[in-house]
């Protein structure tokens, strides 16, 4: 695998990697037919915002690392008792 695609598959570094997941599906399931889709796109997008903020913020407040690890998500996430995208 290429390591740029490795990367990108790791979950300590992309956060979004179950709406990405259902999104290719859903292009593949519609024979690539984005207005199939726009609920899936529409989550992606909303995930990675709603990450993109708490890195902005782990930034302004000097944590590192930026990207919280995925046991940090996963108890960011259950502190607000439900997906927020």
């Amino acid at each position: 695998m290429a390591k740029k695609l490795q990367r990108l598959r790791d979950d300590d570094i992309n956060p979004c990697i179950l709406e990405t997941d259902a999104s290719r599906k859903c292009m593949e399931d519609n024979s690539y037919n984005r207005d199939m889709c726009t609920v899936h796109f529409l989550r992606y997008k909303g995930c990675r915002k709603f990450w993109n903020a708490i890195v902005m913020q782990r930034k302004k407040d000097r944590i590192k690392p930026e990207m919280p690890s995925a046991e940090e998500r996963k108890h960011i996430l259950e502190s607000i008792e439900r997906i927020p995208y």
